[in-house]
């Protein structure tokens, strides 16, 4: 296999995906490598790698060969500012695509994190309110099949309807069904201005805000036990605009217009054991108080339905770098309250919060867990339409070599 032999390297000792380390890594610069790379690694059992971000994400592979690393396929090939759309290399960092001139695109994204994996994860930040996840702004993409085959979908315009929307597919499918190399994106302009309205407010204001039309790129909520809860809204648009619904949201909230969001904001809560929760508006507030009382700190979208929840399990690996905790946000509101609810081992306290986003009518799938839950933890929870996603899996890749075990029901 003389370009396996070219490109793979002997793992190192980082090269490690969900506790489960790698034989090999291989680093492909350009689709036509990636594509021979795949052929030539019939047989093994593959991990792709961005900027690993979420490689931790989710259950261990049953058996890891080789990890194909993206960081080599990187930079923008197109920017058409006319058309409002950028297309780029899988491994590109998501930090070059947020500065382009004049243009965003509104993908909030962690440091590190690349187009490509966060195409492949679904990822969206606080703006999904408005401008939606990856699902929504792909327009187009190339992936590399299992069986080495090189595959499009979509085009270089927004209005591309003709044919099967294999893009949508390909997103959230967790490197499940192929190696993406290339993702056309939508664009939106700048706003010519920004604001941030904060207060200490319960996760149901979020329904006043949506029905006071004031048109919110985002509306955020941290809620920790032992604190008053807060809610952030950002509103884009005109100067003008911009100020006129800012002091709109104010007033409904009782808060302040700042011009910078608080520091909890698009950050991951604390704790070794994470979840994302989903449910109806309508839910939110009584979804939210399940996971507080469950001893989880909760940040994310009141007004999209989607949350993060995360608990220390007394691991000893506990997370505080880079999440909300300390931040002095809602630890800090006029009326906290001392302790926190806690409610029995790991295992108890997410089949608690997965049954209050059930009833929610959503669901609560955990992200992250220390590596003695990972094997016990039910990571996805129950899954509508398991038995398509199976077929699809059958169809794209019959060996099960691509993640094998990482993705809903084993797949």
């Amino acid at each position: 296999m003389p370009v396996l032999d070219d490109l793979a390297v002997a793992a190192g000792d980082d090269d490690v995906v969900g506790g489960v380390p790698a034989r090999l890594v291989a680093a492909p610069a350009s689709t036509e490598e990636a594509a021979a790379l795949v052929a030539a690694s019939a047989g093994l059992a593959v991990v792709i790698r961005g900027g690993g971000t979420k490689v931790q994400q989710g259950p261990p592979p049953r058996e890891l060969d080789l990890i194909i690393d993206t960081r080599r396929l990187t930079g923008v090939v197109e920017h058409a500012a006319g058309d409002l759309i950028t297309v780029v290399r899988a491994g590109t960092p998501m930090s070059e695509l947020h500065a382009l001139p004049a243009q965003q695109l509104a993908l909030d994204a962690p440091p590190g994190a690349t187009a490509g994996g966060t195409v492949a994860a679904n990822a969206g930040g606080p703006r999904r309110l408005r401008y939606g996840t990856a699902r929504d702004l792909l327009i187009g993409i190339t992936v590399i099949r299992p069986d080495g085959l090189v595959t499009r979908a979509g085009g270089k315009v927004v209005k591309n309807v003709a044919g099967y929307d294999l893009g949508k597919l390909y997103t959230g499918s967790f490197g499940t069904l192929g190696l993406i190399t290339e993702c056309v994106f939508r664009l939106h302009p700048e706003p010519a201005a920004t604001s941030f309205v904060r207060a200490y407010a319960a996760p149901g204001h979020a329904a006043r805000i949506l029905a006071a039309q004031v048109a919110p790129s985002a509306l955020e909520v941290y809620a920790a036990p032992g604190a008053d809860p807060e809610v952030a809204v950002l509103l884009e648009g005109t100067a003008a605009g911009v100020r006129e619904r800012a002091a709109t949201v104010a007033a409904l909230l009782g808060g302040d217009v700042t011009a910078e969001p608080p520091p909890w904001w698009g950050v991951p809560p604390p704790g070794d054991l994470t979840l994302q929760l989903t449910g109806v508006l309508s839910q939110v507030p009584a979804l939210v108080a399940t996971a507080v009382g469950a001893g989880a700190t909760v940040t994310g979208s009141a007004g999209a339905g989607v949350l993060h929840a995360g608990f220390d399990t007394g691991s000893g690996s506990a997370a505080g770098s880079g999440s909300a905790a300390g931040s002095g946000s809602a630890g800090s509101g006029p009326a906290a309250r001392s302790g926190s609810a806690g409610c029995g081992d790991p295992h108890g306290r997410v089949e608690l919060i997965r049954a209050a986003a059930l009833r929610a009518g959503g669901h609560a799938v955990v992200r992250t867990a220390p590596p003695g839950l990972r094997d016990t933890l039910d990571m996805w929870g129950p899954v509508p339409g398991l038995a398509l996603m199976r077929r699809v899996k059958e169809r794209f890749d019959p060996a099960h070599r691509f993640a094998p075990g990482r993705f809903v029901g084993g797949i």
